[in-house]
């Protein structure tokens, strides 16, 4: 695993570690996934002091859950105050252009402290402009270290079958990613609703609670019910048709 200029990612990502571990050791955020799964390793190998923590949003998959149980017995589960689907019919529904919910269930934890995670450039186009070290924009007090965030798809795979380690049996399906069920990023939210069919049941009593609860408002006219706002919803195209500063958000 060669860089542009020939340097061995591994020992890089590992010197970095290395180099930014502060006296009480790190926060370190972890999702169970791919990227988290090598980040955990080379801290390992680092022989670094880090305290993981894994943000439980309550709409996590099955198998991920129980993957990070079975494999990673050691990390902190931090539980969120009230249950994501609460929130949906408090706050109103999330959309791709006006979310919520990543703020209050994956990125609370780790104020004061340096944290470490496995982000890298190639996730998104977003994530291009992240930087290795990097002071938190929302808490000042936060400062994210992301030592394989110059890592690609196939560095992370090749460094996982090198060192043999678990990972969740979601990657063997064909998912790329793994997190919250149904997240408005996704666009397979109808596939995801399939998969998950006790979730998806759920979904859709919040959103019946939510379309009563705001069915009066004038952004509600154009469902007839929660059933047909949920499955408007699930539509990977959907909320590319509705005006974020026109949606209800109960706050």
């Amino acid at each position: 695993m060669k860089d542009l200029f020939g340097h061995d990612k591994v020992e890089e990502a590992t010197e970095r570690i290395k180099m930014f571990e502060p006296p009480e050791g790190y926060y370190g955020a972890t999702s169970f996934g791919k990227d988290s799964i090598v980040i955990m390793q080379l801290c390992k190998e680092a022989s670094v002091k880090v305290d993981w923590h894994y943000s439980m949003t309550t709409i996590d998959p099955p198998e991920l859950v129980r993957y990070g149980r079975k494999y990673h017995p050691d990390v902190i589960w931090e539980k969120p105050q009230k249950p994501f689907l609460t929130m949906l019919v408090e706050r109103g529904f999330h959309l791709r252009q006006q979310r919520w919910c990543c703020a209050e269930y994956k990125e609370r934890g780790g104020s004061g402290r340096i944290v470490l995670t496995g982000i890298r450039w190639e996730e998104s186009s977003k994530r291009k402009n992240r930087r290795m070290v990097e002071q938190c924009f929302k808490d000042s007090s936060k400062i994210y270290v992301n030592p394989i965030i110059d890592w690609t798809n196939e560095d992370i795979w090749e460094f996982i079958k090198l060192r043999n380690l678990p990972y969740c049996s979601l990657y063997d399906e064909g998912f790329k990613r793994l997190g919250c069920i149904m997240c408005p990023m996704n666009y397979n939210r109808a596939k995801e609703a399939e998969r998950w069919p006790g979730y998806k049941k759920a979904f859709r009593i919040a959103f019946n609670r939510l379309y009563e609860k705001g069915k009066d408002r004038p952004s509600f006219k154009r469902w007839k019910n929660g059933d047909e706002m949920f499955e408007w919803w699930l539509k990977p195209d959907g909320d590319l048709y509705v005006d974020p500063d026109q949606m209800v958000m109960f706050e």
